[in-house]
């Protein structure tokens, strides 16, 4: 095995070792068996880890195989919605990379959000959820939905009440938390352990650029793969290896912004215009694209970045100062190429794992 591999595995390893410790001391309840629930690990090449680290772990919510099979199988279930017609897959489709291809999701009344639904890959490396990063954990991104009266419109005493009278969850919370007591934190818990696993890293750019696959990617491609880390500066903001970012950022979509994003839970007027940036990772079939899907197609997006850029938006996010100053100069050819390469950030087997999809 490569040296780099073997030593993010061992990382990997002696974190988690480290987490299931943390988790005994803190006496948290133990289920799956005589020694509690078995602990699981996130298959990921060695080089993820070498690169970016070990993924965040919430305190008290490590992951195992019971958790897993639990937020799964919530994650798929109807039950959580007020009519029992929509889950969180229904608006985070698989073959989507758990993205929604409609412009905005559709709740259990008809109500139309507001914002496109992002797409769920690779969050475990995460910090800010939603468009406007007002939740910092999974756990707290999973508990909105099931509230929302654009999306679910149910209550938590309802989700409970459900859960608690299904023998089947009864007996799938004692082994994943060692309680039969259903609460809206083991739900959210468990459905976070189960987004966490939605890795995605076999793209042919990854075969190209970690696996050493000359092959891997098209002339085009190549060319694109230049211009992404080079002259078009898609990197500043789209950082290897996740291809996203941590920050809130204004890329000048607008002089007077129409949704002031993060400014509407900060009141910071320095955020208005602010909004996460996503991962590009399988972005050819994620769209359509920006928090209010204006752009359909991926060459509408490369296009605004070559020649709309509104670089007079009130913010205007420090890393789009290579704008500011005419370095990014993309012509027709170089856009084309650059498009290429985002169709090469398409993982096909993260599309189709049968582990990911229903029960």
């Amino acid at each position: 095995m490569d040296p780099r591999a073997t030593l993010g595995l061992t990382v990997l390893f002696i974190v988690l070792l480290a987490t299931a410790g943390c988790r005994k001391e803190e006496e948290t309840p133990q289920g799956g068996g005589p020694t509690g629930p078995t602990p699981a690990f996130l298959n990921v090449p060695g080089w993820v880890i070498d690169s970016i680290g070990p993924p965040y772990q919430t305190p008290g919510n490590p992951l195992t195989v019971e958790g897993i099979a639990l937020g799964r199988r919530l994650f798929h279930d109807p039950l959580l919605s007020d009519d029992q017609t929509i889950s969180c897959a229904t608006c985070h489709e698989q073959d989507h990379a758990f993205s929604d291809p409609r412009p905005f999701s559709i709740g259990t009344d008809g109500s139309v959000g507001r914002r496109n639904a992002m797409a769920i890959v690779n969050l475990a490396w995460d910090q800010h959820f939603f468009w406007d990063g007002r939740r910092h954990s999974l756990e707290q991104q999973a508990h909105d939905p099931v509230v929302d009266m654009a999306e679910m419109r149910n209550t938590w005493p309802v989700v409970v009440q459900r859960l608690q009278q299904d023998p089947t969850y009864v007996s799938m919370f004692m082994d994943a938390f060692g309680t039969e007591t259903v609460d809206s934190i083991l739900v959210v818990s468990a459905i976070a352990q189960f987004e966490r696993t939605l890795v995605s890293f076999g793209s042919p750019f990854d075969r190209y650029r970690y696996g050493g696959d000359t092959l891997a990617l098209t002339p085009a491609e190549k060319r694109g793969m230049d211009l992404f880390f080079r002259d078009a500066h898609c990197v500043d903001c789209h950082r290897d290896v996740t291809l996203a970012d941590h920050g809130l950022r204004n890329n000048g979509l607008d002089l007077l912004p129409l949704d002031s994003g993060a400014y509407e839970y900060t009141g910071n007027p320095s955020d208005i215009g602010r909004f996460k940036v996503p991962t590009l990772r399988n972005i050819a079939v994620t769209g359509p694209y920006m928090h209010d899907s204006r752009f359909e197609t991926l060459e509408e997006v490369v296009s605004f970045y070559a020649n709309d850029v509104e670089l007079n938006s009130p913010n205007l996010d420090q890393h789009m100062f290579p704008w500011m100053i005419g370095q990014v100069d993309l012509d027709p050819s170089e856009q084309a190429d650059l498009v290429a390469f985002l169709h090469a950030l398409t993982d096909p087997v993260f599309l189709t794992d049968p582990s990911f999809g229903a029960p």
